[in-house]
């Protein structure tokens, strides 16, 4: 159905353009690399035959493939993001094929001795046999979400290519800067004119998510005295050790390193500071609307009871939600998870559907009116450069949405 090679190759001259984000610009895009992929784009769609090709201000890109069937069908759209995350360079990608892979390590740079093995990314046993791509072990690979944009226009190229397919009106969706949290931000949902839509934005084969964590940012802020060292004694109050107590007051084991599934956590992602004001940054995360409120709240409090304990307010806190879990919007048309279920088994894809334990745009655009469950792109080990994607599962994703597509041309609108 999908030729490898033309998947390989379109996927390759994703992922060796840079698009970092920054989550330190206020600007959208946040960074003018993200442009150089964005207007590529924007001439591919155009060159396989969709229309009305649109590209903003902000570097949204929209594009449509016209229905080839006489009744009415509802719109639907598949969105990905081009933008690839701050945490790990992107700059320089060096992609790696491994043909037949042999189910032993995989050597990703010899000269650091660095290795993508199966004893410790036990996923990698699933696919003995197949075609990776590999990072060279300096880089992420970028299929989160290079992937996903890959697989979405492979697929729209084939239903042009393939008018015998029937299906209705599809909107396609790309976005910058989903990986600092605003890839839905400036996504004009009335625009986009699709009554739901599903994010090519999942890990390996197979995963369907409807459900996400609330999310939100801390900032605890701790100020202390700085007071020459040798004359301190009741005078010097050292921030960076009431940070420590802060930090210690907080439950050890609702971290990221220590839950799974629906479990929520704290995670500490970074700390700044002096004797004379330390700030730590942290992401709350939890499935359960009340619990992620409680937890604010505790972060909140321990400020309180410390601040009472020194007699004076020296923590501060400040908190700002990020997105929420889309299951309250997707919960009542819950058939659009039934059809992409139905279409992964229909071209032999076992689901697995499971929370997923982080966002996606398709949260925030639920939020919006634009319910947006999330299928896999393929990818693993994102954000690092223990990154790969097998390109069998990018061909399955491909035909996961071509047969979407044909199953929603029977659902009468």
């Amino acid at each position: 159905m999908i030729e490898k090679q033309h998947i390989i190759d379109r996927f390759i001259s994703y992922v060796t353009i840079d698009t970092e984000s920054d989550p330190h610009s206020a600007a959208t895009p946040s960074t003018e690399k993200q442009w150089d992929l964005a207007n590529k784009l924007v001439d591919e769609l155009k060159d396989i035959g969709l229309e009305d090709v649109t590209i903003d201000e902000n570097a949204y890109i929209m594009a449509t493939l016209p229905a080839n069937v006489d009744h009415d069908v509802p719109v639907i759209g598949f969105i990905s993001h081009f933008d690839t995350t701050p945490d790990f360079t992107g700059a320089n990608v060096k992609p790696q094929i491994i043909d037949e892979y042999d189910g032993l390590d995989i050597i990703l740079n010899p000269k650091d001795n660095m290795k993508l093995s199966p004893s410790y990314f036990e996923d990698l046993k699933q696919y003995k046999g197949q075609t990776l791509i590999t990072t060279d072990g300096t880089t992420l690979l970028g299929a989160d979400d290079k992937a996903g944009i890959a697989e979405i226009v492979t697929a729209m190229e084939y239903l042009v290519q393939h008018p015998e397919i029937k299906h209705g009106k599809i909107r396609v969706g790309f976005t910058p800067d989903e990986e600092i949290g605003r890839g839905a931000h400036k996504f004009d949902v009335e625009k986009f004119g699709a009554d739901w839509a599903y994010t090519m934005d999942g890990s390996q084969i197979g995963e369907l998510e409807y459900e996400n964590f609330n999310a939100a940012g801390a900032v605890v802020t701790v100020k202390g005295k700085s007071v020459h060292p040798g004359y301190a004694k009741g005078k010097l109050v050292n921030s960076i050790l009431i940070a420590q107590d802060y930090i210690d007051l907080l439950p050890k084991i609702e971290v990221p390193e220590q839950t799974e599934g629906r479990e929520g956590f704290f995670h500490l992602h970074t700390i700044k500071g002096n004797v004379d004001k330390t700030q730590l940054e942290y992401i709350v995360r939890d499935h359960d609307k009340q619990r992620f409120e409680n937890r604010k709240q505790l972060l909140i409090d321990l400020a309180k009871n410390l601040n009472e304990e020194h007699g004076k307010e020296i923590v501060t806190v400040e908190i700002k939600d990020q997105y929420y879990n889309m299951k309250e919007k997707v919960e009542p048309v819950m058939h659009i998870v039934a059809i992409a279920e139905k279409a992964m088994k229909a071209v032999g894809v076992e689901p697995i559907i499971k929370p997923i334990r982080g966002g996606t745009d398709g949260s925030q655009l639920s939020y919006m009116g634009l319910p947006c469950p999330n299928i896999f792109a393929g990818g693993h080990n994102f954000h690092g450069p223990y990154e790969y994607v097998p390109v069998e599962s990018m061909i399955k994703a491909v035909e996961v949405i071509v047969k979407v597509a044909e199953l929603t041309a029977a659902e009468k609108k």
